[in-house]
């Protein structure tokens, strides 16, 4: 954690939490390891995580990685899982933003969601004050339009409802339309937001970057073989994943051999001793 906070000083952005299982790590009968992880999406870092015994227990997870990050300047983006009235407490007292997803673990408040943009959309948002943005993304053959629409007024929520989330402000919704060939699909997703996030600008942004921290995860996966690692005895395999989380930092921060795939910069950090120290940041002896 200080040599990530060496590099990454006061960060404001948006830090997207999200958990990985290694499926090596399973020891007999005992659950394999779970680990959440706190990412700076803008800087492609991890900041830190905590380990689990099982997906099971992710929640707890989440709980003690928050309570060792400084979030002052930054919008927190967590999963449904993730969407409880204490840990959105826990991200405002320490000087965070959230941008949760809501589902069916949040039943009463999904429902009450649910119904507002469906009966909104069906009168076309009607004195209503609803912000809204769209993209459109096309990519061998496949047409993705996204819609983001945020509104900031959330007073027809229950006062139960509203003020069981700590400072809450916004509720949003992203709305993601796919089109390949005469095939169309729409699937919609909702979330809450703190007041700290007041524009749609700023919400469609920070659920489009939630999706690094998967990324990263698939990259540890892919790139260094992390499931298939058995390395389970102790402490082993958490340490092991802070570690390729710190030479995956250290290869994406690598500038001089951008065009090449991270796979190849391991190699040629492997055959290289003087890249590898410059990677590194010390200096070989001659």
């Amino acid at each position: 954690r200080e040599w990530t906070a060496g590099i990454v000083g006061v960060f404001k952005g948006v830090i997207a939490l999200d958990g990985k299982t290694a499926r090596g790590s399973k020891d007999g009968v005992a659950s394999p390891l779970h680990l959440v992880s706190a990412y700076a999406t803008s800087l492609k870092l991890s900041l830190g995580q905590e380990g689990a015994a099982g997906k099971g227990n992710e929640l707890n997870a989440i709980r003690a990685l928050l309570n060792t990050l400084v979030l002052q300047g930054c919008i927190v983006t967590i999963d449904a899982l993730g969407c409880q009235t204490d840990v959105a407490a826990t991200i405002v007292e320490r000087g965070g933003d959230y941008v949760l997803a809501v589902k069916n673990n949040q039943q009463t408040l999904s429902e009450a969601i649910t119904d507002f943009f469906d009966t909104a959309e069906a009168y076309a948002y009607r004195a209503i004050d609803a912000q809204t943005t769209a993209s459109v993304e096309k990519d061998h053959g496949r047409i993705e339009t996204r819609r983001a629409v945020l509104v900031t007024d959330v007073s027809w929520l229950p006062p139960s409802m509203r003020s069981a989330w700590a400072y809450l402000g916004a509720v949003g919704m992203i709305e993601t339309t796919q089109e390949i060939g005469e095939t169309v699909s729409i699937d919609r997703r909702y979330f809450i937001a703190s007041t700290g996030v007041k524009t749609v600008g700023d919400f469609a942004q920070a659920v489009r970057a939630h999706w690094g921290v998967e990324a990263m995860l698939w990259v540890l996966d892919v790139t260094f073989r992390e499931d298939g690692c058995r390395v389970r005895k102790d402490h082993a395999a958490r340490n092991l994943s802070a570690i390729r989380k710190i030479a995956l930092a250290v290869l994406r921060m690598d500038s001089r051999h951008a065009d090449r795939s991270l796979r190849r910069r391991r190699k040629l950090a492997d055959n290289r001793p003087h890249y590898r120290a410059e990677l590194l940041g010390i200096t070989p002896l001659p």
